[in-house]
């Protein structure tokens, strides 16, 4: 199969995942093979690239926004059969057995392992994947649309359920990229005000035009307290500013797995009424199949960018800077 492998981790910048054939994986009992149609670039695949998450693999393929159809199924698997669409999200096995597992909460397993990762992912024309870590995909969907929701998508919508945001509610949203631009057509559909704040006048025009009440600049002071707010971006420095701009009472959500140093807050300012501080820590399997059945019923639309599947290096390049509006997405060969 085609691959774009990472050797070892190096600024994205220097190009460092290699375009090359590499053999197949097979199914294990419970796992499904897949053969990838697309797979959505993350952030994440970023951190993974440049180390900023410690490496676990090496080599690795990178990517775990994975859209295909089942070609082979384990000996095990009931769940699927050739030809059925399905996605591969970031978590694709737990223990099942920790308290997390048993109570919900597998996304804290402390043995969870990770698409992309722990183990290989969708920069390829093949993945592999346990049965009950893949999600059948809504027909609704394109395959290109579909990328995606599978973590941008789930995230965000974690990410709206722990900011504990209500309907008729103002929400915040800070960095507004592939994730963001999912969680306000949530937000708006429930009937949210939303006020976003971005680095970029071009995610700004975006933000209005798909619906936010005001959208300025990163650090700006929104014209409203809000009740809830999210930060997607992964700089620390924005914590301090979205307190401030919070509600008595309200709270905070990071939804980055990685972030820049949070600088020292002020008491009085930014933490005194009762704010309160979350971070968004992967997600539940129950968290994709709630989402994907409410990006169907909105129906949700992502704006998405094609690149090929060698061109893998070029998408990271244009996502750090910043310079995709919505999600990019490789397409296999």
């Amino acid at each position: 199969m085609q691959a774009m492998v990472l050797h070892r981790p190096a600024d994205i910048r220097s190009s460092p995942l290699i375009f090359e054939e590499v053999p197949a994986p097979a199914p294990g009992p419970d796992e499904i093979l897949i053969r990838v149609s697309v797979c959505g670039i993350c952030r994440t695949d970023l951190h993974v690239i440049e180390a900023e998450l410690p490496p676990q693999k090496s080599p690795v393929i990178p990517g775990h926004q994975i859209v295909g159809s089942v070609e082979a199924v384990g000996t095990n698997v009931r769940s699927f059969r050739s030809g059925d669409r399905v996605g591969i999200a970031w978590l694709r096995r737990t223990c099942g057995t920790c308290d997390f597992c048993r109570t919900g909460r597998e996304n804290l397993c402390p043995s969870a392992r990770f698409t992309g990762y722990h183990e290989d992912g969708g920069f390829a024309t093949a993945a592999v994947v346990p049965a009950s870590f893949a999600y059948p995909i809504p027909a609704t969907f394109a395959d290109e649309e579909a990328a995606p929701l599978l973590c941008a998508g789930i995230i965000g919508f974690r990410a709206l359920r722990l900011s504990g945001i209500q309907p008729g509610q103002r929400l915040g949203l800070y960095g507004f990229g592939a994730a963001a631009h999912l969680a306000i057509q949530v937000a708006r559909h429930w009937g949210c005000e939303v006020y976003v704040c971005s680095l970029k006048a071009e995610h700004q025009a975006m933000a209005r035009e798909m619906g936010a009440r005001w959208a300025g600049e990163a650090v700006a002071m929104p014209p409203k307290k809000l009740h809830a707010s999210i930060i997607f971006a992964p700089a620390g420095e924005l914590v301090p500013p979205a307190l401030r701009a919070l509600e008595q009472g309200g709270t905070l959500a990071l939804a980055g797995i990685h972030m820049s140093a949070i600088p020292s807050l002020d008491y009085d300012r930014e933490v005194f009424g009762e704010r309160v501080i979350r971070s968004v820590t992967a997600n539940t399997k129950q968290d994709g199949v709630d989402f994907l059945r409410v990006a169907a019923e909105i129906p949700i639309r992502p704006r998405t960018t094609s690149f090929r599947l060698d061109e893998a290096n070029r998408a990271l390049q244009s996502l750090k800077a910043g310079t995709i509006n919505g999600s990019g997405v490789l397409v296999m060969p």
